[in-house]
């Protein structure tokens, strides 16, 4: 036996049999008596009291087995790799200090035909029906010139309001830009800072916001809303009583929200079978779209990390990389800092259709939109700007060196093609693209 192991047992084992002795007379002795004790309860207390001697006990136990059979104990333990526990879910794509360099394999999918509910507010037609009508309803606005398609214009401007930030009652200007409307029920998360999380959670903010709608409370939503006998009637057949409160408003304005899907563009026939649906230009952009690792944040049906349909990480910060667009286009936050906000990441779905882009608006352009993301977020160089090399460190601890990969003015326009792609063709009739 191990010296220094018997000399501590040689020290331990008398005290842990003194202390066990100790706790037995005390107990037995004084304790038990004192407190009227049977003979069961005497030993229970003195049971509770010694657990830490056995605990004592038991860690030497373990220590002299250790000591004595180190070969069939320790061996396995010390030849199994460690690794540590990821901080967040595995990434789609391989990245160094230069962006992703081995892009995973993606899975395309097309859209579902139909957005999930939530059990609480199923997708009945009477709901959709009161939804809809309430979508369209200024006096749920304060001065009653304004209603949800205001800002969401569904055909004209694709559920968004061609503008680079909302406009709301007075001619108040908003910070943000107004995102559409159609396809938001896949959303995981909704407003850019991703505060709300659910549709009807979302539907009652525009509603109050003094620089939106502007209506003073949920109580006069109520109020006015009540006061009509036909929207009696619809919220009864909506929900089975006449009650007419806040809460169903946002509900009636989500379940018809939800019927707001646009599975009908290029890329969802292609998808399906369709060969012919993508032009070689759209297609080498989907190519590009893969390989680049823009599938990292703008993945699955929706083509957002947001999305119900992908397991992701729903806010990224933006703009991730140093860029001179940053300032061009003011894309830091607000303030004295300019620091880099945490924005949601935005679907791709009818992006052709739904400019300007970006939290605020400030980009106008689709192609420079795609220029801003390749730089800010991807790190790539476009071909006016020089390539640059870095170096990093993997798992083997081999020093790699990363050549900055350069995004062409072809790149762009393929990436920009296969954007066009994922527009609802009904939505470009109507909107004349």
């Amino acid at each position: 036996m191990n010296t220094q192991i018997g000399d501590v047992l040689g020290v331990g084992l008398p005290l842990a049999t003194v202390a066990l002795l100790a706790l037995v007379s005390m107990v037995q002795l004084e304790l038990g008596p004192f407190a009227r004790l049977a003979a069961p309860g005497k030993w229970l207390l003195t049971g509770a009291f010694g657990m830490g001697v056995l605990a004592f006990c038991f860690k030497m136990t373990v220590a002299l087995l250790i000591a004595t059979a180190p070969e069939r104990l320790v061996a396995p333990l010390a030849a199994t790799p460690l690794r540590p526990a990821p901080l967040f879910a595995a990434p789609r794509a391989v990245a160094g200090p230069s962006g992703p360099v081995r892009p995973a394999r993606h899975a395309w999918a097309a859209l579902p035909d139909v957005a999930p509910a939530p059990p609480h507010n199923p997708t009945t037609p009477a709901r959709v029906a009161l939804g809809e009508r309430l979508f369209q309803e200024t006096r749920l606005s304060g001065d009653g010139t304004l209603s949800c398609a205001s800002c969401h214009d569904l055909h004209g401007k694709a559920g968004g309001d061609g503008r680079a930030t909302a406009r709301g009652i007075a001619g108040k200007v908003g910070p943000r830009n107004t995102p559409t409307v159609w396809n938001a029920a896949f959303q995981s998360v909704l407003f850019w800072d991703g505060r709300a999380r659910s549709l009807e959670e979302q539907a009652t903010g525009p509603i109050l916001n003094p620089i939106e709608m502007g209506l003073p409370s949920p109580a006069e939503a109520e109020r006015r809303l009540g006061a009509d006998s036909g929207y009696r009637a619809a919220f009864a057949a909506a929900f089975g009583d006449e009650a007419i409160t806040f809460e169903r408003i946002a509900m009636a304005i989500a379940a018809f929200e939800r019927t707001l899907v646009t599975p009908d563009a290029p890329y969802d026939r292609f998808v399906r079978g369709d060969a012919s649906a993508l032009s070689p230009a759209q297609l080498r952009g989907m190519a590009l779209f893969e390989a680049l690792g823009c599938v990292t944040c703008h993945a699955g049906p929706a083509f957002s990390d947001a999305s119900l349909l992908v397991e992701g990480m729903p806010l990224r910060f933006f703009p991730a990389n140093p860029t001179p667009y940053e300032k061009k286009y003011r894309l830091l936050t607000e303030g004295t800092a300019g620091e880099r906000g945490a924005w949601r990441v935005p679907s791709l779905r009818n992006v052709a259709l739904t400019g300007p882009y970006f939290h605020n608006g400030a980009v106008d352009d689709l192609a420079e939109a795609v220029r801003v993301m390749a730089t800010a977020q991807l790190n790539l160089a476009l071909d006016t700007a020089p390539a640059r090399g870095s170096y990093w460190l993997s798992e083997q601890h081999e020093l790699h060196r990363t050549e900055q990969r350069t995004l062409t003015e072809r790149d762009v326009a393929d990436i920009v093609a296969f954007l066009r792609a994922l527009s609802s063709d009904r939505l470009a009739a109507r909107a004349g693209k």
